[in-house]
Formats: structure tokens, C-alpha cells, sequence
């Protein structure tokens, strides 16, 4: 995505593919740019993003 590094592990740890696979790994934690738990709570902060989305579009097209 970019060449600088630190903006390539800025990126990854704000990534949800990257969060979800650091919650199921269990060998070599140090390696990964986010442990299982900080990995869990970028899920969680997608998640309700989208939900946050989804529930203006509802308001908005007023579904």
C-alpha cells in the first residue's frame, strides 16, 4: 500500500483482516502488529461502526 513502514504497520493495525487473524494466533504474538485483545477491540470498533452506518442509512432513506 505504501513504502514507508510506518505507515504499512499504521495500516495493519487498523486493518480488521489483520485484527481478526491476531485474535486466533496464539504462537509468536510479538511478531504481529496488534496482540489477540487489541486485535479483538479494532473487530469491535468495525463492528459498530457498520452497525453506526447501517442504522443512519436506515434513518436516512427512511426505510
Amino acid at each position: 500500500m505504501t513504502p514507508d513502514p510506518d505507515w504499512q504497520r499504521h495500516l495493519q493495525q487498523l486493518a480488521p483482516m489483520t485484527a481478526s487473524l491476531a485474535v486466533q494466533t496464539t504462537v509468536d504474538v510479538d511478531a504481529l502488529p496488534v496482540g489477540p485483545w487489541q486485535g479483538l477491540g479494532v473487530l469491535a470498533l468495525w463492528a459498530a461502526g457498520a452497525l453506526a452506518a447501517a442504522g443512519w442509512l436506515l434513518e436516512a432513506r427512511d426505510a
